[in-house]
């Protein structure tokens, strides 16, 4: 019998080795795949879709977004005088903020919320306009047409202007008896900025973010209103405050734009009011409970046969004792006894040597005469 030498390669793909290579061989093949298209999707960023494209102001329009962060908390607004391109100019304040919805992305990243429909405080081209609240700062913008909506172009693209810090920062203002007892800590950052560029910045918009201990600062917009010149300078003061009942080390950041321009460290004291509140509570409270007790206790509690309480002797009135016959003895003084108290009988009787008093038209002798 002779054996045909085609039949070896055969044998040699059904051997377990073989199988296990040739699988580890197109795990890899998918893998390099689909590693293209990841990365791709990691490239382009969080993005935005929209159901509709144009609404009147009452209407409903659905907004779904992917590629964010995992469970990041969003803010969905209608912004009046934005574009992609150029974002929202003038910030928060050109959007429809009390209409605006917030949604948390799931753990792909993706999300779906509907969104009504406003008009914003300034005229379009509009924008939905998306961004992470806290964390890291991500957003995006879909274009949107409000209808009915005034529209208006967009002011000229003016020539960079950069801003600068050029003083040491600081923060003015003092903590008052409320805040001792728990109310939000405030006070002004005061910074002194110079304009770099060529250009002038209007009505810049600040950000001021306030950390506590390792978390990562949370920003808010400030706004403020003025212009400084090209080689100008001014003095910005912006609002900051904490939480009702914050204390400890707090760390205050200014940021314009993706720039953070100063950190200022702020020690906030605890509000020793709460806590002085708190033990006065835990005092109070426990006496009166144990007053309250006693009295309970002392009302209910048995008492021994031929004891009238205290309180049955006052209520008698003099008209229960003369239905009952008796009359009130007084207590005998510890310190006298019943012969040796004095008597007012006996201060009182007539002596027998003493003559009676006389009356008018008579004179008593001693004779009887």
């Amino acid at each position: 019998m002779t054996r045909h030498p085609e039949s070896r390669p055969a044998a040699r793909l059904t051997d377990p080795t073989s199988l296990l290579l040739l699988t580890l061989l197109a795990l890899l093949a998918l893998l390099a795949l689909a590693t293209p298209g990841a990365t791709a999707a990691r490239a382009d960023g969080p993005s935005v879709t929209l159901s509709r494209k144009e609404a009147g102001k009452g209407g409903e329009i659905t907004v779904k977004g992917s590629g964010w962060r995992s469970e990041a908390l969003l803010m969905l607004l209608i912004c009046g005088r934005s574009t992609p391109e150029r974002g929202v100019i003038g910030g928060t304040n050109s959007c429809a903020n009390a209409d605006g919805r917030a949604v948390t992305t799931d753990r792909r990243g993706g999300f779906s919320k509907k969104l009504p429909v406003a008009e914003p405080p300034e005229p379009c081209p509009c924008v939905v306009h998306v961004a992470t609240v806290t964390g890291e700062k991500a957003l995006a913008d879909a274009v949107f047409t409000v209808a009915g909506h005034p529209t208006a172009p967009l002011p000229a693209p003016a020539e960079d202007g950069r801003l600068a810090v050029l003083a040491t920062t600081r923060l003015e203002g003092e903590s008052s008896l409320l805040t001792w007892f728990g109310a939000p800590p405030a006070r002004q950052l005061v910074v002194t900025v110079g304009n770099l560029g060529s250009a002038p910045v209007e009505d810049p918009v600040f950000e001021i973010g306030t950390a506590h201990g390792v978390y990562a600062p949370q920003w808010e917009e400030r706004p403020w209103r003025g212009t400084v010149a090209p080689g100008g300078r001014a003095q910005i003061k912006l609002p900051v405050e904490l939480p009702a009942g914050a204390h400890g080390d707090y760390q205050v950041s200014l940021r314009y734009g993706t720039k953070v321009l100063a950190e200022q460290p702020w020690g906030v004291s605890r509000p020793w009011g709460v806590t002085l509140f708190w033990v006065l509570l835990c005092l109070v409270v426990p006496a009166a409970v144990f007053r309250t007790g006693m009295a309970v206790v002392d009302k209910v509690r048995p008492r021994p046969a031929g004891t009238v309480a205290r309180h049955a002797h006052r209520a008698r009135t003099p008209a229960t004792r003369a239905h009952t016959g008796t009359t009130p003895t007084p207590a005998a003084l510890p310190w006298f006894t019943q012969d040796s108290a004095p008597s007012e009988n006996r201060r009182s009787a007539p002596s027998e040597n003493r003559p009676p008093p006389t009356t008018k038209g008579h004179v008593w002798t001693r004779n009887g005469g």
